[in-house]
């Protein structure tokens, strides 16, 4: 069974996340990434209570590629400090999980190292 992770991340609107996502499915970094219905999320930030929409990302990633992941996030995210979360899963379908191992390997010919 390959070691699957759900990353959570938000973004300040549609065309944000649409771009990230493309980017993390495109690079292999991601196998999935859903784009979630926008929120009102409601937050301390530097001492205040601030609320803001957001666009949530639910991202399918196996742990060998979330430094990878994370690093591409940071790299094009908007916010000064994005909210990024990995939570391990536990149980799942073998074959789904299987797909998500395969959609993240290095593209052959990368110069990425193999798992």
């Amino acid at each position: 069974m390959t070691h699957a992770l759900i990353v959570f991340t938000n973004l300040p609107g549609q065309a944000t996340a649409a771009t990230l996502a493309q980017r993390l499915v495109g690079g292999r970094l991601a196998a999935c990434v859903s784009i979630m219905a926008p929120c009102q999320s409601v937050y301390r930030w530097q001492g205040a209570i601030e609320s803001a929409g957001e666009v949530p990302l639910l991202i399918k990633t196996t742990a060998d590629r979330y430094e990878a992941l994370q690093a591409a996030i940071l790299e094009s995210h908007p916010y000064e400090l994005p909210e990024i979360l990995a939570v391990p899963v536990q149980q799942g379908l073998e074959s789904f999980l299987d797909w998500m191992n395969d959609e993240t390997r290095p593209s052959p010919g990368s110069d990425e190292p193999a798992r």
